[in-house]
């Protein structure tokens, strides 16, 4: 049983490592299902708390670099927040609407990157220049692209140290049943008596005999 948890411990975690192209908290599935995993095999002591730990660390790295490596982008070409919000929510239906072609990761990288270079781009453009908001677009294109990298390459740790943390070999010995022991009473010398002795119950006559009635013929 545990050997089919594993197998649903990795398919999970391939699929939040790939949804993490597509601004989704795939990270944060990962570790769900690594969580579950530490749960149903919890007795047998296959994981324990210092990978979880380890892993819930690495999670959090990962979306601290995406976060900085996107907002530095976006800063730097002179975004403002409508501009960040566009590349953002642009970014996101790139990545979905490339997903068509049938090229895994590249296709939603540069569907990402194109999307947060529109988003940004038309979100400034509504009363900024043309020239400021296709700097804005290739800034906000440059952060989402960085930041993905990163946090895929924070993926690709978190699957390969949990795959390796999991294996369901070895564990810890399952604990036997706590028996009570065994009280023998110490000998007793010879000639002399137990301690105590058994009560008898004394026998009780009768308090009136029967009455016998004596026929004279």
């Amino acid at each position: 049983m545990a050997w089919i948890y594993y197998l649903i411990l990795l398919l999970l975690m391939l699929v939040g490592w790939f949804i993490n192209i597509l601004g989704l908290p795939g990270l944060w599935l990962m570790v769900a299902a690594y969580g579950g995993f530490f749960l149903a095999t919890h007795a047998h002591g296959y994981v324990g708390w210092t990978s979880m730990i380890a892993l819930i660390v690495l999670a959090l790295i990962a979306e601290a670099v995406e976060f900085l490596a996107g907002a530095a982008g976006s800063k730097a070409a002179g975004a403002r927040k409508r501009g960040m919000i566009g590349a953002i929510v642009g970014g996101f239906l790139g990545a979905i609407f490339l997903s068509v072609i049938p090229i895994p990761v590249v296709a939603q990288v540069v569907g990402a990157c194109l999307g947060a270079f529109i988003g940004a781009a038309v979100m400034e453009l509504s009363d900024k220049g043309v020239s400021h908001s296709l700097r804005v677009g290739v800034g906000a294109a440059k952060g989402r692209f960085y930041g993905i990298v990163s946090k895929l390459a924070f993926g690709g740790v978190m699957f390969l140290f949990g795959a390796f943390a999991a294996v369901p070999i070895g564990g810890a010995t399952p604990t036997p049943p706590l028996t009570l022991p065994t009280v023998v009473p110490p000998p007793q010398a010879p000639g002399t008596s137990p301690a105590t002795a058994p009560t008898t119950e004394p026998s009780t006559a009768p308090t009136t005999a029967p009455a016998t009635t004596v026929v004279i013929g």
